[in-house]
């Protein structure tokens, strides 16, 4: 069960359309509970395997159509993994860009927070900078274990990263919305 946050065009939804209905590399079934739902503000072409929500991941509403999707037939599932490779439109004036995507990210850790089972796995785009400790430690409420991980694919020059958070846990006192 995964989420895709930011969606489009649907790069991380194929891959993982791929891996968890296909069986993975080895080609073998995987469970009829598998799901994989997409959001994102702009429309998206049909992926096999994905449920696609149109949506804007800062609303009730689209948490709640994400949760409707994972509990047909069922009751209280969540995601195992949620992933948001989510990044606004750059300006070039790097306070600002950092800014903006810092909450970017908190949007998709509150939903993630809706989502995600206890155990789960969040994976989101992030631009490091000044700001990037406090970004950490608020992950780290709800992940023991947070990791920072540059693709060897990405300029040196460029500040974007994606973090790994592992092993979701609720915070004493928190409620899911």
């Amino acid at each position: 069960r995964a989420v895709d946050l930011c969606a489009a065009p649907g790069s991380w939804s194929q891959v993982l359309s791929r891996k968890l209905h296909r069986g993975g590399s080895s080609g073998a079934p995987t469970s009829e509970d598998t799901r994989i739902v997409a959001v994102d503000l702009q429309d998206m072409a049909p992926i096999e395997g994905v449920s696609i929500i149109a949506g804007d991941i800062t609303s009730q509403a689209t948490v709640d159509e994400v949760l409707r999707l994972f509990r047909e037939g069922q009751t209280e599932r969540y995601a195992d993994l949620v992933v948001c490779d989510g990044a606004p439109d750059v300006t070039g004036m790097h306070d600002l860009d950092e800014y903006i995507q810092a909450q970017l990210l908190l949007s998709a850790l509150s939903i993630t927070s809706q989502l995600l089972r206890e155990g789960g796995t969040f994976v989101a785009k992030i631009f490091r900078g000044r700001d990037s400790p406090l970004l950490y430690s608020q992950l780290k409420v709800f992940f023991p274990d947070v990791v920072v991980a540059k693709p060897k694919s990405s300029r040196n020059s460029s500040v974007e990263a994606f973090v790994v958070a592992r092993g979701f846990r609720l915070p004493a006192g928190f409620a899911r919305g």
